[in-house]
């Protein structure tokens, strides 16, 4: 009886909160509920658009610093900028368009850099949420994913970049428990645990150690990524592998995850890892319909658990199942790849105000649970990525003899 209640009382909720929804969010939610199947404008076309939105995020961040706006939302407008995703945005403002970087790109990049090194926290490691959150306290996820920026910094634009990436690097070796875990800097706008997805950290430390190799840091990098295979089941699902709900891990987290391990295999050739990658790529790709849909949130059988689609963990896999194309020549990969970014394609804008030109929500439906409303700044990132990685691939196929 209760269970009924409180589903005919969260129906009500949620009339009552969308009746509330200002004109703008309605209409966008209602463009998304469209029968009609929107049209795929193609990698060149929504690459361009995607890297205007990045610009326009940064140009319209609310704090006005040099870093990128966390999100653009149909509700509030622009947000203040967000260290985290600013920093692993580096590298894609420093690979730039399709035909190679251009200079705005690479100063945008070279400003995302000046200010993150501005607000680096004595010892090393960097502050989570966006400008002007609190508590301002160094966390362990953040400083990772700006340590990937800062090791593109000095590999693309010099050692101006080299002590703070050096401090944050030194900063997540010092914090990490013997066992290859990180557990003192959790961030605090995340449900309290460990996180299997911190591979994604890792991954910082392993391009920090491509700068310097004798450092260290790739080994406290393997560390971590050996201990996140004690959370992988044997078809591939992980445990404690999401912001809010481990039993329902969503797609970004498992992006986050998945994209950690691959990079430890790249960085060791280790089969092992190389395995455990492809177990849950695989078992992801079960989840996948014939028309790239792939649900936001995956239960332990890799079932879908809710019916819509996190636009950002969609993009993310997909660039994970062609970097394992590209080490298997396994065409599933490529093929699935395919039709995820090409779903994605259709969703984004290639005209229209600047706000929203380019963008990637973070749901799709836009009213879906993640990034509610909201285009956000790393989701046109990994889409960015994504789209970059399946056109190489495309052009290495029609040149080959």
């Amino acid at each position: 009886m209760n269970t009924g209640i409180n589903a005919l009382l969260d129906r009500a909720r949620k009339v009552r909160d969308d009746l509330a929804l200002p004109a703008a969010a309605k209409v966008e939610a209602r463009r998304d509920k469209r029968t009609m199947q929107p049209c795929d404008p193609g990698i060149a076309a929504s690459v361009e658009a995607a890297l205007d939105w990045l610009g326009a995020a940064q140009d319209h961040s609310t704090s006005h610093d040099g870093g990128l706006a966390r999100h653009y939302s149909v509700i509030s407008g622009w947000s203040a900028s967000y260290p985290e995703t600013s920093g692993y945005i580096v590298p894609t403002l420093l690979r730039g368009q399709l035909g190679g970087v251009t200079a705005p790109h690479r100063e945008r990049a070279r400003a995302v850099l000046n200010w993150l090194k501005s607000i680096q926290l004595p010892g090393g490691g960097f502050p989570g949420g966006v400008v002007g959150q609190t508590p301002v306290v160094p966390v362990t996820f953040n400083t990772g994913q700006i340590l990937i920026g800062l090791a593109s910094g000095v590999a693309e634009l010099g050692d101006a970049y080299r002590p703070s990436m050096q401090a944050a690097a030194d900063w997540l070796v010092s914090t990490q428990d013997m066992d290859g875990a990180w557990r003192k800097n959790p961030t605090p706008f995340a449900a309290a645990g460990e996180k299997a997805y911190e591979t994604h950290v890792a991954w910082g430390l392993l391009e920090a150690a491509r700068v310097m190799p004798d450092s260290g840091y790739g080994e406290a990098a393997m560390r971590n990524i050996r201990w996140a295979l004690t959370k992988q089941r044997a078809n591939g699902w992980f445990a404690d592998c999401c912001l809010t709900d481990p039993s329902r891990p969503l797609t970004h987290t498992l992006g986050y995850v998945l994209r950690g391990v691959i990079e430890g295999y790249r960085f060791s050739g280790e089969a092992v890892f190389l395995d455990a990658a492809v177990r849950t790529a695989t078992g992801v790709m079960s989840a996948l319909a014939p028309n790239g849909f792939l649900p936001g949130r995956l239960r332990r059988d890799w079932s879908g658990a809710v019916t819509w689609t996190c636009l950002t963990g969609s993009v993310q896999i997909a660039h994970c199942w062609l970097l394992l194309y590209q080490i298997t020549g396994d065409e599933k990969f490529r093929d699935a790849a395919h039709k995820t970014n090409s779903y994605v394609r259709a969703r984004v804008r290639v005209n229209g105000a600047p706000e929203v030109r380019g963008g990637v929500k973070g749901s799709f439906p836009v009213d879906g649970e993640y990034g509610q409303f909201e285009y956000l700044s790393w989701a046109c990132k990994f889409f960015i990525d994504s789209n970059l990685l399946e056109q190489e691939i495309r052009a290495h196929t029609m040149c080959r003899p």
